[in-house]
């Protein structure tokens, strides 16, 4: 068993965990649990592996991916960004290697601008945001879950627009760009 002692303080003690469903790209579980209150109760956790997302920045053009997402029923419009299905790769890897399968691209230079707890509330994924510049054009090969995946780049106002008028809704995109933004003007120089 193991105690929760993020950042120091155990508030939550984990007594059991079982797996309830697991599959290729995740794995669901049910703990139960004791509360530093001494209540007891359950907490379901969906384990997958970390992830990348990209700002891939060419001058004052960004790229974007749109596709539509199974669980919302919708089309997004988002950085790209995805994980290499395993937690025993660098993080800069998943980023180059999701870069090109998505887009084509590859990129001279990665940059680290932080790590986003996708949904610290159930799962223990994390995604590594990476600035990537210095862009050249090859193959795309996306996977086969992204076979209408539309790649498409836009000027950093329109992505401000976008955003602004609430196209892009993608979580992860927009802690993304709040890092880069945090960094970054928004005409790309450093702040």
């Amino acid at each position: 068993m193991r105690d929760c002692l993020a950042d120091g303080i155990m508030t939550i003690r984990q007594l059991s965990s079982r797996v309830v469903y697991q599959n290729q790209w995740m794995t669901v579980r049910e703990d139960k649990i004791e509360r530093n209150n001494g209540a007891h109760g359950i907490y379901g956790v969906v384990e997958k592996p970390d992830s990348a997302i990209i700002l891939a920045i060419d001058g004052e053009q960004i790229y974007l991916v749109q596709q539509f997402r199974y669980a919302l029923g919708v089309s997004s419009i988002e950085f790209p960004q995805g994980s290499l299905e395993r937690n025993d790769v660098d993080p800069e890897r998943i980023a180059r290697e999701e870069l090109q399968a998505e887009t084509g691209l590859i990129a001279e230079k990665f940059e680290c601008l932080g790590q986003i707890h996708i949904a610290c509330g159930y799962t223990n994924q994390r995604t590594y945001a990476f600035l990537a510049t210095g862009l050249t054009q090859s193959t795309a090969q996306p996977d086969a879950e992204e076979h209408d995946l539309i790649v498409q780049h836009v000027s950093l106002a329109e992505l401000q627009r976008l955003i602004r008028d609430n196209h892009i809704r993608d979580a992860q995109t927009l802690a993304a760009w709040a890092l880069y933004q945090t960094r970054f003007s928004t005409s790309g120089e450093q702040t």
